[in-house]
């Protein structure tokens, strides 16, 4: 497929401050206005209908969020002024006994989002916060503090799962997930997708494919108003991470996949999306864009058994080699020079596993990093949009955490709608090559359909890549439970999404033990 042949990273100095000024007449988000503040406002509707949110914890404190919506699928219907915004947060659910409590601005340019960054608050407890505007109460939250990084916990229970496209069907994940009663929630993206809606789908989008501010507002409106994903929101923390439909579909850095997309049209969408990604998502001030940048990669301690190194696969990455479908590893993919974290983002990845002292290392990232081959052993094929389509970057990788000897790495992987569970080696060729970690890929919540469906092309990968040690084709989520000698993980699928209500099963469990790399059926 055609594609741009210019480059944000390529661009040279003074086409790229052309562009710039082209799509920065936006407004600043750094410049935020609380002006015309309305202390005491009357709402037509309740305010608090998308919810709340909590994310990004430390030993100390947790980011809450809501957003203030009366009619979230009207588009703007409140007013372009501030509005205050009381929090509290209690160590109980009735709020007897409020430990930190403060009030804050919902504004205009963020649309109506609050993200508050609590602190103060006592290491590895269970908290309760809840928000206040005029005479309105929001829901209540459950949202949890991290040990202190010295401290080595017992046991770590999340889940984590990506690609959730709206019309493929609901998300009869979430309310197992919230049942299992997890500490955390990791989301590796694919949260919302930006097609059209389309008719005789199960569920339909609202409006045609999105590029505006406002479109984007609307689409997280319209996901965040299915109740299982609002309410897992409400009753843990999450990290979160974007993939590709977040913005645009195989997208990679300021290259469309889209033939005859200019640079600046690109960059105003993209300023778009990532506006619209951190008005939702619960997210530190860290992560704040400016303009088409936004900083999501970033590091979360649970004491000293796991170390959450949180990637984004796709802000740095450079183009996909020959297109982004199934392609030999061959030519461009050996590009000294192609990346797929950039350059920045990957030292930082390097010197925090070095100077890691977790017992489980988790790099929660987006797309497949074994390297698939989708073909025949006589023609392989690899998909060019996921690590072996970096095949140097990979391997770098995997050598790195090798010589280094990082503790038991555990990579978590979405994008594929498909449950996986692969070995990772140093040199895939060599069939006595030392396996380095485990990649856990974990299915879609909903996007393909019902799933559970034989794929040939899949069963044929499965069978052929003698690294990988399971495949299903079910829809749902996965379920980790760590301790500090081994970690278990349990599949948990749901046996269809095109109605509500689906039972959920466990596909099956593997275990990881401390010190042995590669992962064991149970």
């Amino acid at each position: 497929m055609p594609r741009l042949s210019q480059k944000y990273y390529g661009l040279e100095r003074r086409k790229f401050l052309q562009m710039m000024a082209t799509v920065t007449t936006l407004p600043s988000l750094s410049h935020l206005s609380a002006s015309c503040v309305l202390g005491s406002a009357k709402f037509s509707d309740n305010p608090f209908t998308l919810g709340v949110a909590s994310g990004d914890p430390d030993p100390h404190g947790v980011v809450i969020w809501t957003k203030l919506a009366p009619q979230p699928l009207e588009g703007p219907t409140l007013r372009q002024e501030s509005y205050e915004v009381k929090w509290e947060v209690s160590t109980d659910e009735s709020f007897s006994n409020v430990v930190q409590r403060g009030s804050t601005f919902a504004v205009p340019q963020l649309g109506h989002s609050v993200h508050v960054e609590v602190e103060g608050l006592e290491a590895e407890r269970w908290y309760f916060y809840r928000f206040h505007t005029g005479s309105e109460v929001s829901p209540v939250g459950r949202t949890r503090t991290t040990p202190e990084r010295h401290v080595m916990p017992e046991r770590l229970k999340f889940a984590f799962t990506s690609c959730q496209h709206w019309e493929s069907g609901f998300f009869n994940g979430y309310p197992h997930m919230q049942q299992d009663d997890h500490d955390l929630v990791v989301h590796l993206g694919d949260y919302i997708y930006e097609y059209a809606g389309i008719d005789n789908r199960v569920r339909k989008h609202l409006g045609p494919e999105i590029t505006s501010l406002d479109d984007y507002r609307l689409r997280y409106s319209q996901y965040r108003t299915d109740i299982g994903l609002q309410e897992m929101h409400r009753v843990a923390p999450w990290l979160v991470t974007w993939d590709d439909h977040e913005f645009d579909n195989n997208y990679a850095n300021l290259v469309s996949e889209e033939d005859g997309i200019s640079p600046e049209t690109f960059l105003a969408r993209r300023i778009n999306a990532y506006q619209a990604y951190y008005e939702f998502m619960p997210l530190r001030r860290r992560s704040l864009p400016l303009g088409p940048d936004m900083k999501l990669y970033r590091a979360c301690h649970f004491g000293r058994l796991a170390k959450f190194h949180v990637l984004d696969t796709r802000q740095y990455r450079t183009d996909q080699p020959n297109g982004d479908h199934q392609k030999p590893m061959e030519g461009k993919v050996f590009d000294q020079n192609a990346t797929m974290l950039g350059t920045k983002q990957e030292y930082w990845l390097m010197r925090h596993l070095n100077a890691s002292h977790s017992t489980w290392n988790v790099l929660a990232q987006q797309v497949m990093m074994a390297p698939l081959n989708r073909g025949t052993p006589e023609k392989p094929l690899y998909s060019m949009d996921q690590w072996p389509g970096y095949e140097v970057s990979r391997r770098r990788l995997l050598k790195y955490m090798h010589e280094r000897r990082v503790p038991n790495p555990v990579v978590l992987t979405g994008d594929i709608h498909l449950n996986w569970v692969n070995d990772l080696q140093l040199d895939f060729q060599d069939p006595d090559s030392p396996i380095v970690g485990t990649e856990l890929v974990g299915t879609a919540m909903s996007s393909g359909g019902n799933g559970g469906n034989v794929i040939p092309e899949y069963e044929r990968a499965a069978s052929q890549n003698r690294f990988v040690q399971w495949y299903n084709s079910n829809r749902g989520y996965v379920s980790c439970e760590l301790t500090p000698s081994v970690w278990t993980t349990r599949f948990r699928i749901t046996p269809f999404v095109d109605r509500p209500d689906s039972p959920v099963e466990t596909a099956a469990t593997y275990v990881i033990e401390n010190g042995v790399p590669g992962a064991k059926t149970v």
